[in-house]
């Protein structure tokens, strides 16, 4: 007969006769299935049962198997967007409430002495004090059951915890109680919150608690110990022999004999007299290990006046089945002192024995909760279905190896829940706490989503044609993803993103716009960056002389508080003001007003963008175990490749209704982890080649969107994973998923830069070009010209330009080839290749670019950069000055067929562009880069021919 099927008739149960010696029988069990059948009630009324236990083991096996919970799990997920500890925590409530309501007849019926359910705090907390207190309330709060009881870990930190939750008013299980020691502070804790209570008038009545003694595990650990000593011959080993399987008994004797001196103690029979009820010792872990003993050893050992014993399901029908009942918890106490003596005078560590398994317990819970968390993120996952992007390892045997130790070194360390604790020791121990709003920041947007809307719906009002960002880097990449994704709204303004000062390029953004019915959006989270700042104050001179006094009403800046543009803004008298958030950087603001206000004017469907990354948040957080958290699996495939494999080379290649997610990882990844002489090198955009033109440096990023799918780069990815290369391919079923992306990546580039051993929040190096840039517009404004600048070779229109030592390594070529030649073929397996343009980015020229840069890659097996200046100054150039030497850069320049002026400065935006390609190379120099720069001179397009032809012959 099982616990499920009860029939015993009372008179023979040992179960029932248990109350005759003042003992109540729990069960350390609980499963939905179980209590809606009525078998927990049967158990009440058939046998006695006055309590139930749980703990994250058993909730493990209840959640994690089997489909009891799948129904409220769908129907959870159906109405919200919660993380996995969220969904774990609601379908417990749910059963604790339940079992609650089953055992509430015997909590009136005992006068509060019995019927408690216990719910666990976070195994997570056992050695954090506050943490612990503040979950308590919690959870007390949550479930709203008058018989609920707390558990608290009885470890060093949680005493301190069972003390204030007793002064609350909160009933207590504490558990994982091993040792005399524990105990008592863990007594000493229950009757100092009584007194606290009664100190400030409160009442001590109807609070009730229980000390969970763990019994057999001790006996598990010590009778090891024993047989081990026993195989080696020990000269005891007769007395050794003596003393398996009375360890723990004797033990958990001690413990009883200690609380009834305290319960007739003057101390407590102050309380006593308030009202107050003592807490009981439970028996805790009870079922037998060793089948060479009886399976209800600890039952029937056990037996005492105001005593709880928490039985195991299978412990529970045997002890049913066959139990001897008698009050055998006072008989020979004398023999259990002395087998403790004797344990002790044989050298047996009882305190260190005691020790350890608190905490193994601790450990233990820790994993079965981590198992419990996985299984249920697992479920999440697979009934979402395609509401999240899905993504698929093809990895080779050795890296798979790697990333699966990597992710269990996060598990066992708890490294995800100290990420969302800001612990900047997991990066540097420097500055990164500072930088971690954007971990909360969808939410934020979520509770402010009436601003944005409103504000939406005044630009529509307002009938603006076009709306045109003028930004850098982190500020403009993730507008340009939303607007490159997403296109044109009906009614809503067409948004275009500038983040050049190549005058021509102005001149192109410039004619496509009607500045009469156009919103301009200067983005600049410093306020102080020169592009942004020349921009505004070029196209405000363009308004003025269009709009006059009302220019300002068609502009909106989003800024940092406090910050220059701010200022700007008030005097200029923007229509809006919006805000980002300091402790945001600018590759991490995609999510904040940074991203949200050009959405909004781009007529965006907010709440499903952020719904979208409330997804990727919730998916990534500090609930849902490294292995089923996609934020940290891409990480670690990132941060382990490149650590420990020299794969650094960050492949990224998307489907072409989203490609310019690429633009936006590159400044993520780059900015993020290049530094210090390491970090990744994002590739974007170069076509997918067979595996023989790839070396051993590359994992491969492929961002599919399922529901517009590229044949053609499907088939390439499927070579390269039969050739064995590293494939991470991410699975997007609408672009809407981009959003869940956004934070998604921005959690892994966290994660990698952990791994990699870099503050991943930080640009030392990105500064340094600015200030060379700064130096030479200076120059100009007090001189009227630049700084004298002569190439050290010419061919035809091509002038070549670069440091003293790079120019003396290739002065040995004499043309345009010969020169090329000399500089690519510095170039070395794991090295790459960057393009640099500081030129107009139309169609024509991308075109060129990339058909340069697979010649490059082709012929040379190296990874191509191509990039456009000075907009990858803000973003790929900080890994390019910062992070391994490993570059080739080529940096392109041309002669300006427009000129454009900069309102209230001497200098023109080509002078500005001059500088900031000179400061670049400057500086790359500086650091030992290995760096060229080739200027074009007269025709840009017959120039481009030129170079790429000497580029194609010189690899």
């Amino acid at each position: 007969m099982t616990a499920y099927d009860a029939g015993t008739s009372e008179a023979a149960n040992p179960l029932k006769q248990l109350a005759r010696f003042g003992q109540s029988p729990w069960l350390d069990f609980i499963q939905r299935s179980y209590t809606e059948s009525g078998k927990l009630k049967k158990l009440v009324e058939e046998d006695g049962l006055k309590g139930v236990t749980s703990n994250p083991s058993i909730f493990q096996k209840a959640m994690g198997h089997g489909t009891d919970y799948d129904p409220q799990i769908r129907q959870i997920l159906e109405h919200q967007i919660v993380d996995a500890g969220t969904l774990y925590e609601t379908l417990a409530i749910h059963d604790i409430r339940a079992a609650a309501k089953v055992l509430h007849p015997v909590y009136e019926q005992t006068a509060k002495v019995d019927g408690y359910v216990s719910l666990e705090v976070s195994p997570y907390l056992a050695r954090d004090t506050g943490a612990t207190i503040a979950e308590a309330r919690r959870l007390w709060l949550a479930v709203g059951a008058p018989n609920l009881m707390i558990k608290i870990p009885g470890t060093d930190e949680g005493a301190p915890a069972v003390q204030a939750a007793i002064a609350a008013g909160i009933n207590v299980n504490v558990t994982l109680l091993f040792s005399l020691n524990a105990y008592k502070k863990v007594v000493e804790a229950y009757i100092a919150g009584l007194e606290e209570r009664l100190a400030r008038g409160e009442s001590v009545t109807g609070i009730a608690s229980v000390a969970s003694f763990f019994v057999s595990r001790i006996d598990v650990k010590i009778d090891r110990e024993i047989d081990d000593r026993v195989a080696a011959g020990d000269k005891d080993a007769a007395a050794l022999k003596a003393l398996r399987g009375k360890v723990a008994i004797a033990n958990a004797k001690q413990a009883y004999e200690y609380w009834q001196g305290v319960v007739k103690s003057a101390r407590w029979q102050k309380l006593a007299q308030a009202g107050a009820m003592p807490q009981r010792l439970l028996w805790a872990s009870t079922s037998t290990k060793d089948k060479t003993f009886s399976d209800v050893l600890y039952v029937d050992g056990l037996i005492g006046p105001e005593t709880v014993n928490t039985i195991p399901p299978a412990t529970f029908d045997d002890f049913r089945d066959h139990g001897k009942v008698a009050q055998t918890l006072t008989q020979d106490v004398a023999g259990a002192n002395k087998v403790i003596s004797e344990a002790r005078r044989l050298g047996l560590d009882l305190d260190g024995v005691t020790r350890t398994l608190v905490d193994e317990g601790v450990r233990g819970f820790e994993d079965a909760f981590d198992a419990l968390l996985g299984s249920i993120a697992a479920k999440q996952a697979a009934f979402l279905g395609a509401k999240l992007t899905t993504t698929t390892l093809n990895l080779p045997a050795d890296l798979d190896a790697a990333v699966r130790a990597e992710l269990e070194t996060w598990r066992t360390q708890g490294n995800v829940r100290r990420l969302w604790d800001r612990d900047a020791t997991l990066w540097t121990g420097h500055d990164e706490a500072r930088w971690l709003k954007w971990l909360s920041i969808v939410d934020d947007q979520l509770l402010d989503l009436a601003k944005f809307e409103e504000f939406q719906a005044e630009v529509k009002a307002r009938g603006f044609r076009d709306a045109l960002l003028l930004g850098m880097g982190g500020s403009s990449l993730g507008p340009e993803v939303l607007s490159v994704t997403f296109g044109r709204h009906e009614g809503f303004p067409h948004l275009y993103v500038l983040d050049s000062t190549d005058p021509q390029q102005i001149r192109d953004f410039q004619d496509r716009i009607d500045i009469s019915r156009t919103l301009f959006i200067v983005s600049s989270k410093s306020g102080g960056t020169l592009e942004p700042n020349i921009l505004k104050a070029y196209f405000f001179d363009q308004a003025k002389k269009v709009l006059g006094e009302r220019a300002g009403s068609h502009f909106i800046t989003v800024t940092d508080p406090g910050s220059h543009m701010e200022d700007v803004a008030k005097k200029d008298k923007f229509w809006k003001i919006f805000y980002g958030n300091k402790q945001i950087g600018g590759r991490y603001s995609v999510l904040s007003d940074f991203g949200m206000v050009p959405a909004a004017v781009a007529g965006l469907p907010l709440k499903r963008l952020l719904d979208s990354a409330l997804r990727g948040e919730k998916s990534c957080a500090a609930s849902v175990p490294p292995a089923q958290n996609p934020g940290v699996v891409l990480g670690s495939v990132l941060g382990v490749a490149a650590r420990s494999f020299g794969r650094d080379k960050v492949t990224l290649l998307a489907s072409p209704a989203i490609y310019d997610m690429g633009a936006w990882l590159e400044q993520l990844l780059a900015e993020s982890t290049g530094k210090d002489g390491k970090g990744l090198i994002p590739i974007d955009g170069e076509t997918a080649g067979p595996a023989s033109v790839y070396g051993r440096d590359r994992v491969f990023i492929y961002l599919r969107l399922s529901e517009k799918p590229c044949e053609k780069q499907d088939e390439a990815f499927k070579k390269l994973i039969a050739a064995g290369e590293p494939v991470v391919t991410i699975e997007l079923h609408d672009r809407y998923q981009i959003a869940e992306e956004f934070f998604r990546w921005e959690f892994a580039t966290a994660v990698a830069g952990s791994i990699i051993g870099i503050n991943a929040f930080n640009q030392p190096d990105v500064e340094a070009s600015k200030i060379e840039t700064k130096k030479i517009t200076t120059a100009y404004n007090e001189t009227g010209r630049l700084p004298s600048y002569e190439p050290f070779a010419r061919d035809g229109s091509l002038a070549f330009y670069a440091d003293p030592k790079n120019a003396a390594a290739l002065r040995v070529g004499h043309t345009a080839e010969g020169i090329l030649k000399a500089h690519f073929a510095r170039g070395r397996a794991g090295d790459y290749v960057a393009l640099l343009a500081y030129i107009d980015r139309d169609t024509a020229t991308r075109e060129w670019l990339q058909q340069v840069r697979l010649s490059v890659r082709d012929g040379l097996k190296l990874a191509t950069a191509a990039e456009f200046g000075p907009r990858f100054q803000h973003s790929t150039g900080q890994a390019y000055k910062g992070g391994p030497n490993t570059g080739v850069f080529l940096q392109i320049t041309c002669d300006d067929e427009v000129s454009l002026p900069v309102p209230g400065e001497k200098y023109t935006f080509s002078i500005v562009k001059e500088a900031q390609a000179r400061g670049d190379l400057e500086v790359l120099g500086e650091r030992g880069r290995r760096a060229l720069r080739v200027h074009i001179h007269g025709d840009l397009k017959s120039g481009l021919e030129k170079l790429a032809q000497a580029i194609t012959a010189a690899v």
